[in-house]
């Protein structure tokens, strides 16, 4: 067996462990990274890219077919046709110039990249099976950055027509009918596009909302749309399993009645889970949080010289808080005093409008109270103090710019601490409005005041005019509403 020796050892490179690597080879510290298949991960080979590449061809077909109607652009074109395996082999073609991208990357920065599966044999060291044999590859330090997996339900195995998001964005034709399981994000985002490519959608969900984890005012825009796109959607609705002739999915709705769904493809999309299994973790004396491994705000494991990154340490499991937690730990291996101090982490759902969240929505503002001293009050006061919030909202459809997009649906809100205008969180949804999420996060990050955002000149015709709008709103004197 070849041993191989390193100073740090990354397992996983999607966007957390690949840029923990880089980094880690530029500030000049010897570096493996182990993957198991191609790099990037879920997020650049059957996640984050590949779905935003079926929701823009989805979007153009969209737009194609309402030109064959009568519309207010006057544009008219004949009847339009999707060729998905088409469609599918231009995502491939971006998914594998990403991947490129990320090897040379690697290679550039002095790392050496093994495709294998990697298995712990202790803190200190990891067995990887490669096509061309076994490797034991020793390191002072290591890193786990192994992800998620798609959750699968019980009564609902994966296989055949019974698929997960990954085999939904491969597929080269479009199911005519289709039925996904759960009304979370990745659900919303591929069934939407199924329905714009001609798709008939039902969606069963479990709750009584679509996107739980967003407040109602920000989903209404969505659940909307979706009815104007015909998708079905069945709230209170528990997914039982397929039927006898596996033709139709039997569900459970609210008040116990039952009935079938018929399909040709049920996509189930109720959440990830982390990849904690079959990698050896039994053999390291790991302190779990649930399915999670726990970490500290350097993220260090209960192990000392073991760190772990991305999904597999927990909600919320996005790419850019892997990529964040990465570039830290290689710079604490590299001898670093960094520490997580991120004032937020902004979220986007692409359904139709989109949905940006960054820092504290409404309630949560009220409920937490915020970290200030006034002088004169006592603790118990302060926080009564500091519920207090101001909210400033402002409407596309008095924004110019979303109007000559036809994108007026949807709103910018603002959430500041009313005490002294610190801004706490902003939510958005719209069209396009995924693009202002950075600006969204960067106020929150530098400690902006709503005085701030108002008094910055915003470009016009621009959507990022609403933030400003919403904020003069917040501060009682909001110019064009």
């Amino acid at each position: 067996m070849e041993e191989l020796n390193c100073k740090l050892l990354v397992i996983g490179s999607g966007p957390g462990g690949y840029v923990c690597a880089i980094r880690a080879g530029q500030l000049g510290v010897d570096t493996i990274i182990v993957e198991a298949k191609a790099h990037g991960g879920t997020c650049l080979n059957v996640g984050c890219i590949p779905s935003k590449a079926l929701i823009h061809a989805a979007d153009e077909f969209s737009h194609a077919v309402k030109f064959t109607r009568d519309n207010n652009l006057g544009i008219s074109v004949q009847k339009p046709k999707i060729e998905l395996e088409k469609t599918v082999a231009w995502k491939d073609g971006i998914v594998a110039r990403l991947n490129g991208g990320v090897t040379a990357l690697l290679k550039r920065a002095g790392v050496r990249a093994i495709i294998g599966h990697a298995r712990f044999r202790d803190g200190k060291s990891v067995i990887v099976k490669t096509d061309m044999g076994e490797q034991l590859i020793r390191a002072e330090k290591i890193v786990i950055a192994t992800g998620s997996v798609p959750f699968e339900i019980p009564s609902l195995p994966f296989g055949g027509d019974v698929i997960s998001s990954t085999e939904a964005l491969a597929l080269t034709s479009v199911p005519k009918r289709l039925v996904v399981v759960g009304g979370g994000y990745i659900g919303l985002e591929i069934g939407t596009a199924m329905s714009k490519l001609g798709a008939e959608v039902t969606v069963v969900e479990f709750t009584s909302r679509i996107l739980p984890q967003y407040d109602t005012e920000l989903t209404k825009p969505v659940a909307d749309r979706l009815k104007a796109l015909g998708i079905t959607v069945m709230l209170n609705t528990k997914a039982e399993g397929l039927n006898a002739r596996k033709d139709a999915l039997r569900v459970t709705l609210e008040g116990g009645d039952s009935t079938e769904l018929p399909f040709d493809k049920v996509l189930v999309a109720v959440g990830r889970k982390a990849r904690t299994h079959d990698c050896g973790l039994d053999e390291l004396a790991l302190k779990m949080n649930g399915q999670f491994i726990e970490i500290d705000d350097r993220c260090q494991t209960s192990m000392r010289d073991v760190y772990a990154i991305g999904d597999v340490t927990g909600e919320p499991m996005l790419a850019h808080r892997a990529i964040a937690q990465g570039e830290m730990t290689a710079e604490i291996v590299a001898g670093g005093p960094q520490a997580w101090d991120k004032q937020c982490i902004p979220a986007v759902c692409f359904t139709d409008p989109e949905i940006v969240t960054a820092g504290l929505s409404p309630d949560e503002a009220r409920e937490l109270g915020h970290d200030i001293v006034t002088p004169g009050f006592t603790p118990e006061e302060e926080l009564v103090l500091n519920r207090d919030i101001e909210i400033g909202k402002f409407p596309f459809t008095a924004n110019g710019r979303a109007m000559t997009m036809e994108n007026d649906s949807g709103f910018i809100r603002v959430v500041a601490r009313a005490s002294d205008h610190v801004i706490l969180g902003v939510q958005a949804t719209g069209g396009g409005v995924s693009e202002l999420a950075a600006v969204f996060a960067l106020a929150i990050e530098m400690g902006a005041r709503l005085e701030d955002i108002a008094g910055t000149i915003h470009a016009h015709p621009t959507q990022s005019e609403g933030f400003q709008e919403a904020a003069l709103k917040a501060l009682g004197h909001a110019i064009h509403i």
